[in-house]
């Protein structure tokens, strides 16, 4: 096993090294079309707005590559955060914008609504599993993970939504289709459990390419 965390300049990429580190495999912080082919499994962190990322990953010309992988090969990737919302059609921060486009929605900003939760959401929240989680799979303690966002995943599709949070009205929180798998949460600032979840990711997404 072989992970890629792909540095497009914005994420906590450090953080998200160390806990798959932690986790005894073999992972690498890199932009290179080399490191990307022969890695097994990639993650797309991120921080910050949608064009920005989006405007990095064309300059750096990884949106034929990375389709490739994804797409074409179905190696497993694991998006948190901006790395989740810019696998949509299109974002709506700072004008529409076009994201890679692997699963049809759009990028929207969370409402806040009459019990007046601050946006940005920002601190820890409890999820709920509303279908079966490769990535919350026999994860026995309450599911609670490390939100920072202005913004909120909404696929054309429901039934790709795994887990939600019940901030701002509801939005998804994980995020399952085939070998993309995302969060919009930070499970490398969650703890014990992100690092569950980030094993999860690793192991039984490797199960499922193999059958």
């Amino acid at each position: 096993m072989k992970v890629c965390i792909v540095d497009y300049g914005l994420g906590n990429l450090t953080s998200v090294f160390n806990i798959v580190e932690k986790i005894g495999v073999d992972v690498c912080i890199s932009n290179s079309i080399k490191d990307i082919s022969e890695s097994t499994h990639l993650i797309l962190p991120g921080v910050g707005s949608f064009s920005h990322g989006m405007r990095n990953i064309k300059d750096l010309g990884l949106v034929e590559i990375l389709t490739h992988e994804v797409i074409d090969k179905k190696k497993p990737i694991l998006g948190i955060c901006l790395g989740m919302q810019i696998l949509s059609s299109y974002g709506y921060e700072n004008g529409k914008c076009e994201g890679l486009g692997w699963i049809k929605g759009s990028v929207e900003k969370l409402k806040s609504n009459l019990n007046y939760e601050r946006i940005p959401h920002m601190g820890w929240n409890n999820i709920s599993v509303i279908k079966d989680s490769d990535l919350t799979d026999n994860i026995e303690e309450q599911l609670v993970f490390y939100f920072v966002h202005s913004y909120q995943f909404i696929p054309e599709d429901s039934s790709v939504i795994s887990a939600v949070c019940d901030y701002a009205g509801g939005f998804a929180s994980i995020i399952e289709s085939e070998n993309i798998f995302a969060t919009q949460f930070h499970p490398e600032k969650s703890h014990n459990i992100g690092l569950k979840l980030i094993k999860n990711f690793l192991y039984r997404s490797e199960k499922n390419v193999k059958n």
